[in-house]
């Protein structure tokens, strides 16, 4: 019986160094190291790769952000301020999605096939607000150059990110509202066009906020 007890404890008290020994591995030095690392060779990232703008953070270029006016009596969601380029759809795709953009508590996409009748006449009405929304006085947007991004939403809702062939497609709406040359306007998509990772992997992307962010500074210069 003694001889038993005796054991039981040892084994207790070996389980228990155990259990301080790795929570002091895997709890405290693993991620104080793990930290450390990060914040000395990617502290960007780590830090929830923050955009500046005015000596203060205005966001992230991971998380795409809404521009759109505000919210008038009647209206399910807002209308988009055009006088800024514009992300992926509003409100994701279909009253029952649950991407409702850029909400960081829900993402998701519409999760609907692609031949899904509801989600073709999302599209096609996506489709028409965009050629609606971007055609100007001088130019009539033809459906055919509509790329897939501006009326399809990404799988989580936050993309950050558009297609070249979007930003440009809005050039001439954004510099008819800001009252700027086309020439200038579309600088700016030139200037915020990133190419394709290690030059292969992924698609040319221009970051909305950031190219935001380069307009309002070309506004407050003029």
């Amino acid at each position: 019986m003694t001889h038993s007890l005796t054991n039981t404890v040892r084994m207790l008290g070996a389980g228990l160094r155990a259990l301080l020994a790795l929570t002091l591995v895997t709890g405290v030095v693993y991620p104080l190291v793990i930290t450390g690392i990060a914040q000395g060779l990617f502290n960007g990232q780590a830090n929830g790769s923050e955009i500046m703008a005015d000596g203060k953070v205005v966001g992230s270029s991971l998380i795409g952000q809404n521009y759109s006016l505000p919210l008038e009596k009647g209206q399910d969601s807002p209308a988009p301020d055009l006088k800024w380029f514009q992300g992926r759809p509003q409100n994701g795709l279909g009253v029952n999605s649950v991407n409702t953009q850029y909400r960081l508590i829900l993402s998701g996409a519409t999760n609907r096939s692609g031949d899904n009748q509801e989600l073709v006449q999302w599209v096609k009405d996506a489709k028409a607000a965009v050629v609606r929304a971007n055609s100007t006085a001088g130019h009539t947007v033809e459906p055919s150059e509509v790329p897939a991004d501006a009326v399809t939403s990404s799988g989580s809702g936050l993309d950050p990110d558009i297609s070249p062939q979007y930003a440009n497609l809005q050039v001439r709406r954004v510099a008819e509202r800001n009252g700027l040359p086309v020439a200038e306007v579309r600088s700016l998509v030139d200037e915020h066009t990133e190419g394709r990772v290690l030059g292969f992997m992924g698609e040319p992307r221009v970051n909305v906020l950031e190219l935001n962010i380069a307009l309002k500074e070309l506004l407050a210069c003029g």
